[in-house]
């Protein structure tokens, strides 16, 4: 196969790929970050503790987590039929790449957010502030840094879930992998899949280490003492759990 035959595939299958893993990532990320944080305030000591909801969440995302995502999409064929009307192409392989992705997500965040410093929690509710409130300034705020990594992350995951998803015909570079490097023997093909694959994560890995240490520099800047902006005005500059200073405005 020579390069003017090879280069429409590869163009429609990069963006295929890009498509499956665009939207599937952006599904995960909405789900799974409100799952995430409620697995951490569910839980023991949390601010909506409720064990039983817990258990029964931690469970539902172990199972879908366990499950290799070849046999998840199999599953899944009967359910991705009813949500797009077809087992095979692109708007199919979504479905199973965002259930997929959705519960690793959602322990990753779980994991960011637990990191978060429980005195900054208390201080903010010493100020009046509610769950909604200690989540949207607190929990999410100051663990944006490992929740950018932990999207990276998911974002390589699910490029090779859809590699993965090429072999029951979802499309993408998986799919040219497997009808053209595999069953047609054209070998050449395979290895410029896999040196565009591992391009494609190199530029996604360095973005999303980028934007994390840009993140983790921009908090840093602002040195000791922590100030948090909150209700119109700020955290004391004292210790955390000290007496409020009034607030300032701009």
């Amino acid at each position: 196969m020579t390069w003017s035959e090879m280069q429409p595939l590869l163009s429609q299958a990069c963006w295929d790929t890009l498509y499956m893993v665009g939207w599937s990532a952006l599904i995960a990320v909405v789900v799974g970050l409100p799952l995430g944080i409620l697995l951490v305030l569910t839980d023991r000591g949390g601010l909506l503790q409720n064990a039983f909801a817990n258990k029964v969440i931690g469970q539902i995302v172990n199972i879908v987590r366990s499950m290799p995502f070849l046999i998840l999409m199999v599953a899944l064929m009967g359910f991705t039929r009813w949500i797009v009307g077809t087992t095979i192409g692109r708007e199919a392989a979504i479905v199973p790449l965002a259930i997929g992705a959705i519960p690793f997500f959602a322990r990753l965040v779980e994991t960011s957010v637990r990191e978060v410093d429980g005195g900054l929690v208390e201080a903010v509710q010493s100020m009046g502030g509610n769950t909604w409130t200690v989540v949207r300034r607190v929990l999410v705020p100051e663990s944006l840094p490992s929740l950018i990594s932990a999207t990276t992350t998911t974002i390589v995951a699910i490029i090779g879930y859809s590699a993965m998803a090429g072999t029951v015909g979802a499309g993408g570079l998986g799919d040219l992998a497997i009808r053209y490097g595999y069953q047609r023997f054209e070998t050449t093909l395979m290895w410029i899949i896999v040196a565009v694959l591992a391009v494609v994560i190199a530029i996604i890995q360095f973005a999303g280490d980028s934007a994390a240490r840009a993140l983790h520099r921009r908090a840093g800047k602002g040195g000791e003492p922590f100030r948090f902006r909150l209700l119109g005005g700020f955290l004391p500059a004292g210790p955390v759990g000290a007496e409020a200073t009034p607030a300032k405005t701009r």
